[in-house]
């Protein structure tokens, strides 16, 4: 199949990265000098699943070059550039096109859908750790590399979500195709937004939200405020959001912030409506109360 990843940056970039290693036909788009790069040296890959690699004649071009019809489309950008990736992909997506969202915004999959009529679009979520070290150089730490994507309504169901799992999984992806993507994704963003809010709130990384005290409680309560909102939605998560995900902030490196954070530090636009005041405006409509939420989400709004 023909695969587009629209953003080449630590989560599709290494979508992307993965694919093309295992022979795939895919194309990275990008722009500025990260394309630059990997239009005149190819893509370095630095990687602790699979190593150090060049992709030396890797597929990258911008949007306005893009003259192909995808079979699949990953949609890897941040949230704040989702509009302008809609009349790209309208542009270039034929009937039969799957279009997957990979973002740390939850509903996006929904959002796009109303927009993009004529093509499928399903939701998703990923679980990597990636960044752009420089201009054509990726790096992704340690070996959880997972990707998880479904449609919302059963009968938008395609046998082609069964071909791109089987694609990711060849290329050392693990993968989920979701028969509940509305909880799986849900279930990720009950890690990704506390993990924002409550760094950016203290100005930490992992190591003080590992440590007993103040910070730590600060993000079990966020998670908690997730798991509400969730019981309010219908949605039954079957497991401890707070233990799961505490498990998992333990197991990063002290110096670990999520991209949200480092967007904000580097002076960036950053996810941070998406991501915190996004859960207030989520709450206030279902009518939950989150006081833990709203106190951030009223702290980032000075």
């Amino acid at each position: 199949m023909k695969y587009l990843v629209i953003g080449a940056g630590g989560t599709g970039g290494m979508i992307g990265a993965f694919l093309a290693k295992e022979g795939k036909d895919v194309t990275l788009i990008a722009r500025g000098a990260h394309l630059k790069a990997m239009q005149e040296k190819g893509l370095y890959v630095e990687s602790a699943l699979k190593g150090e690699f060049l992709l030396s004649d890797v597929k990258a071009v911008d949007m306005e070059h893009y003259e192909e019809q995808p079979d699949v489309i990953f949609v890897c950008v941040k949230g704040y550039s989702i509009e302008e990736t809609i009349p790209f992909i309208a542009r270039i997506a034929g009937p039969d096109t799957v279009v997957i969202p990979i973002l740390n915004i939850y509903g996006t999959g929904g959002k796009m859908q109303e927009k993009l009529p004529d093509v499928l679009v399903t939701d998703g979520c990923i679980y990597i750790v990636g960044m752009i070290k420089e201009p054509g150089y990726l790096y992704q730490t340690g070996n959880l590399f997972k990707v998880v994507y479904g449609v919302r309504k059963e009968e938008d169901y395609r046998p082609v979500l069964e071909e791109i799992k089987k694609d990711l999984e060849e290329c050392g992806i693990e993968t989920v195709l979701s028969d509940n993507i509305k909880r799986d994704a849900l279930r990720k963003y009950s890690y990704i937004s506390p993990a924002a809010a409550c760094g950016q709130y203290y100005g930490v990384g992992a190591g003080e939200i590992q440590k007993e005290g103040e910070i730590r409680e600060t993000f079990k309560a966020l998670i908690h405020e997730i798991e509400l909102l969730a019981e309010a939605m219908g949605i039954s998560f079957g497991e401890d959001m707070v233990k799961t995900n505490v498990a998992i902030i333990d197991g990063f490196g002290p110096d670990v912030k999520t991209s949200m954070q480092r967007d904000i530090e580097a002076g960036r636009m950053s996810e941070i409506d998406g991501l915190v005041h996004e859960v207030v405006r989520m709450g206030e409509a279902y009518g939950v109360e989150l006081p833990v939420y709203r106190k951030i989400s009223e702290f980032m709004s000075r």
